[in-house]
């Protein structure tokens, strides 16, 4: 009798090539974790755009570099040529970063975008890494090197005058106070939006910030501010509207449908112009559910640290800028702050589904990078602001600890229990349409005349284990009493509920 054909299954085994296989149980989860660490393209256009060219690559880089080292001018200064020195080693950092590293959870524009941010993120952990180990007097000349305006600053020279004249409230002090910091404020909870895409857990950091910033104010000057600089134009107008301009955005794009043509297949110049552009959009979207009514305890757990973990980020950015004594218009913070935008992109991604999908048994190395990114930074806050946290008040760190776990608690409750209450309703609305249906999920082979690549067909196989449906496919189903194909084509990497970037 023949030998049985091999399967591929978990758990199974067979033979390939007289040879006998078994492959381990895990084997489904390394794919998975695959996905969202190294997310492959799907149904490529252009090859050229997307063919290694690493020998390309490779006599372009080192003529770039031969050609700055024997036409630049070495006697300038010795700061000049540790500067460039400095560059040129980031550079060829960052091409390898484009030749090695994984893609990520994404792919557009293109994967090798996210491999350079990926790589942006390692050399940023680097330069903290060794920031830890020096002392502050060297720390210090450093920044100066980088930003010779420090030599003489300190933070008393800044003269920002906080929380004074406060009463009587008046239209001219409110609108006095809408500085670019404001609008900067505002479009940064957008993109916080964005990325979390749930009222709940964005009022929860947002609220939960403006108790940070009440309960360190006796180590931050910059904390103090008037009751109604942190009700109105904080947590009302800066967080409330850009909160909720970001989750219209998102619900606009949870209800587009997404098909995309190739760029080959567009005849007009005006379609393939607008085609290229369109590459610079999701590939998909759909809703996400940090907080089903069934949450387990470790998914209570991990959102609650999400909750904690953002509080620390921002803290790091005050504590960083006050130890060593920046001002906030200094290049650093915005140079750090629009560097750790795209990083956190894949990063709550990662960790996303690895709170929500039970399949992904592993965090995303960018996921990973980033923890330890908030927690150097936070280290080096603490070791070279000693003199400073011997002002604290421990009993205002105490009852923050206590508000963070409380307050997040019931944000969690709060969710599950709406989740719960919806999804009864949404039960008897449906009739008993089964809306989490295969049929849903379950792309029709060979339609548009050519066959799934096998990149696609492993991502309808990990939907139609994920049984996740979209927004649109609900109504669609609900309005036409029939369970229709799904016509947005969703990324490999799904969670529980089938959600993607």
């Amino acid at each position: 009798m023949a030998p049985p054909l091999y399967t591929g299954h978990s758990g199974q085994s067979g033979t390939m090539g007289g040879r006998t296989r078994t492959v381990s149980a895990s084997s489904d989860f390394s794919e998975y974790f695959h996905e969202i660490n190294d997310r492959q393209v799907d149904d490529i256009s252009i090859e050229f755009f997307y063919k290694p060219h690493t020998i390309t690559l490779l006599l372009l880089s080192v003529g770039t570099m031969l050609y700055v080292a024997f036409t630049r001018d070495e006697t300038v200064s010795h700061q000049n040529n540790i500067w460039t020195g400095m560059c040129c080693a980031t550079f060829f950092f960052l091409v390898i970063s484009v030749l090695t590293f994984p893609n990520g959870p994404f792919t557009r524009p293109h994967p090798a975008l996210w491999r350079l941010v990926f790589g942006c993120s390692v050399l940023y952990l680097m330069f903290l890494v060794f920031i830890l180990f020096q002392d502050y007097e060297t720390v210090r000349s450093i920044l100066v090197f980088f930003y010779p305006e420090l030599q003489n600053f300190t933070i008393d020279m800044d003269e920002s005058n906080w929380g004074q004249n406060c009463n009587p409230l008046t239209f001219d002090k409110i609108w006095s106070s809408l500085d670019i910091f404001a609008f900067a404020h505002l479009f940064g909870w957008m993109m916080k939006a964005l990325l979390i895409r749930h009222y709940g857990l964005l009022w929860t950091i947002s609220i939960m910030w403006e108790v940070t910033e009440l309960l360190f104010a006796h180590l931050l000057p910059n904390f103090i501010e008037c009751w109604w600089d942190a009700i109105i134009l904080d947590i009302l107008l800066c967080n409330g509207v850009g909160i909720y301009i970001g989750m219209k955005v998102c619900r606009w794009l949870e209800m587009r449908d997404y098909k995309w043509e190739s760029i080959k297949d567009i005849s007009t110049t005006s379609g393939k112009v607008k085609r290229a552009l369109m590459q610079f959009t999701p590939e998909s979207w759909i809703q996400v559910r940090w907080m089903d009514s069934d949450s387990p305890a470790k998914r209570v757990l991990s959102v609650s640290l999400l909750v904690i973990a953002w509080q620390l980020t921002e803290l790091n950015t005050f504590f960083l800028k006050h130890v060593f004594q920046m001002p906030p218009h200094n290049p650093f913070n915005a140079i750090r702050i629009l560097c750790l935008g795209p990083i956190v992109a894949p990063t709550i991604r990662q960790y996303y589904l690895y709170v929500t999908d039970r399949r992904v048994k592993r965090m995303g190395t960018q996921c990973w990078v980033y923890i330890c990114i908030t927690l150097s930074e936070a280290f080096i806050c603490f070791k070279f602001g000693r003199e400073l946290f011997k002002q604290t008040v421990v009993t205002n760190v105490l009852i923050w600890l206590l508000l963070q776990m409380v307050i997040t608690f019931v944000c969690v409750y709060l969710c599950v229990t709406w989740n719960r209450r919806r999804e009864i309703k949404d039960v008897g609305n449906d009739s008993g349409l089964d809306l989490n249906s295969s049929v849903l999920d379950t792309p029709q082979p060979g339609e548009g005349g050519r066959r799934p690549s096998p990149s696609a067909e492993r991502s309808a196989d990990l939907r139609r284990r994920a049984g996740g449906v979209s927004a649109r496919d609900r109504l669609n189903a609900v309005a036409s009493g029939a369970a229709p194909r799904r016509s947005v084509r969703l990324g490999s990497a799904v969670s529980e509920d089938g959600d993607r970037f």
